[in-house]
């Protein structure tokens, strides 16, 4: 059967997403600096004409990828708290969803080399931060909403709560990525997982 012709949106959409596969991938092993437009342009298989076609530099590129990863984030602790579950069975899907968020080797790389480039650069510190408040407001939103359905009081803000766990799991995947053999991944989750209990659920 001959393969379906794509149309003109199609094509661009597969260029679009083979760009931003092929930018995690470099920029999460050679970092933003160290990344060129024609590296992740030739990754893709594509030219460097194909890459200004959409986007205006490998910086909007690297933004576009993290607000994805949030947006994913998003949609997944939507999901949960739409199934309308147990509040054990509630419990048990939290602590996946965020353990398996915590073990995603690209996604931590993305967020630390942004992390590094807002210290080194003032612009990108600007864009950076208006993704991470929305970050910040999204995850208290849901650190609210969650522990309505616990019928638990939260100790501080929501969105304090938010800004304790970014940095806790960021922390831990820090730790667990550079001293494997002091914080292995099965203690780093156990360790995660016990946090979140008694945080949110105890």
């Amino acid at each position: 059967m001959p393969r379906k012709r794509l149309t003109r949106e199609e094509s661009r959409d597969q260029t679009r997403e083979r760009l931003l596969e092929s930018g995690a991938t470099i920029i999460a092993k050679k970092g933003l600096t160290g990344s060129s437009v024609e590296d992740i342009a030739a990754h893709a298989g594509y030219t460097r004409g194909a890459f200004y076609s959409n986007f205006g530099s490998k910086t909007d590129l690297f933004i576009e990828l993290l607000k994805r990863d949030h947006h994913d984030i998003q949609q997944g602790l939507q999901a949960i708290l739409d199934a309308g579950l147990p509040k054990k069975d509630m419990q048990a899907q939290l602590s996946a969803f965020y353990l398996q968020a915590y073990c995603g080797d690209t996604s931590f790389a993305l967020w630390a080399e942004a992390r590094l480039c807002a210290l080194r650069d003032p612009k990108f510190r600007t864009r950076l931060n208006a993704l991470l408040l929305e970050k910040r407001d999204t995850i208290g939103y849901f650190i609210e909403q969650f522990c309505k359905v616990m019928e638990k009081t939260l100790p501080v803000p929501g969105q304090d709560l938010a800004f304790g766990t970014m940095a806790l799991i960021d922390g831990v995947r820090f730790f667990n990525a550079c001293m494997p053999k002091e914080l292995p991944e099965e203690n780093a989750q156990a360790m995660l997982a016990a946090i979140f209990s008694a945080t949110f659920f105890d």
